[in-house]
């Protein structure tokens, strides 16, 4: 098996950075595709300190927003449900997320980790695979649509 030296100069920057290859891509990335990171970002931010406000700006008047447990909600409902949920979450992470630019669309999945506390002290772990897909509005992009799926 031959190697040639120029498929190695990534992977030798990465490493002589100090950084995980995973952690160069992004920054290779292209605009949009950072922009969408970002809102990703603030979505999971804002997700795991309950703030409905900060996800109402993340999300499209149209959104479609797709549970594990079969649920879908709307904008309005999803908003309404933070508003008024009955637990917290301890702890939220998306894990290993991939952005995808197709125009003026971006695909986006991630493996979504968390626990929940309910008011009744009941903890309940997440494990769930989400697909997102994100739209740009003029320029600024939305959530259009969300899917999970248990792992």
């Amino acid at each position: 098996m031959n190697i040639d030296r120029r498929q190695l100069a990534l992977p030798a920057l990465a490493l002589g950075l100090g950084l995980g290859l995973t952690s160069i891509v992004p920054a290779l990335a292209g605009a949009d595709e950072d922009a969408v990171a970002k809102k990703v970002e603030a979505f999971r931010a804002a997700q795991a300190a309950g703030n409905a406000e900060g996800l109402a700006s993340l999300c499209a008047e149209e959104l479609s927003y797709s549970h594990s447990n079969a649920k879908i909600d709307t904008k309005a409902s999803l908003l309404d449900g933070v508003a008024k949920a009955n637990y917290k979450w301890t702890s939220l992470e998306y894990k290993d997320p991939t952005v995808k630019v197709v125009g003026p669309a971006a695909i986006v999945r991630f493996t979504f980790v968390g626990e929940q506390e309910f008011n009744d002290g009941k903890k309940t772990p997440q494990n769930l695979h989400i697909l997102m897909n994100w739209q740009k509005q003029g320029n600024d992009w939305k959530l259009l649509s969300r899917a999970a799926t248990k792992l």
